[in-house]
């Protein structure tokens, strides 16, 4: 069983692709650059950008009847690893102590509208 995930408080896709499918118990999340929904616009910085992109990500797991304590895996896109501090400080506010997800973080030369961080996720909704 599929389904796709669409929520209004998480950014609209900009392409053609879905927020998130869910597939049985799995829900996988697109990429979320760090767009705010009402607006659209993009905050300065990088630690402002991941908290938006994670709050998008939340939305979508949110709308699937998840918490954040379900996500298993994530996937985080730096423009700069050298930024990979201010990221992580703000990453672990949004997570549990002891039920953090496996993660990879990676530098990229570019990311789509320009954006420092972009953030994807796996959860599993039981």
């Amino acid at each position: 069983m599929r389904k796709v995930i669409v929520t209004t408080n998480a950014p609209a896709a900009i392409g053609p692709y879905s927020q998130g499918n869910l597939a049985g118990n799995t829900l996988y999340v697109s990429g979320q650059l760090p767009l705010n929904p009402e607006t659209g616009e993009m905050p300065e910085g990088v630690i402002a950008q991941t908290e938006q992109s994670l709050s998008n990500v939340k939305a979508i797991v949110e709308a699937a009847g998840g918490t954040m304590d379900n996500v298993v895996k994530t996937i985080v896109f730096l423009k700069d690893m050298n930024d990979f501090a201010d990221m992580n400080g703000v990453y672990a506010k949004f997570f549990t102590e002891g039920l953090y997800p496996s993660r990879s973080a990676v530098e990229v030369a570019r990311l789509p509208k320009d954006a420092l961080v972009e953030v994807e996720a796996i959860a599993y909704i039981g």
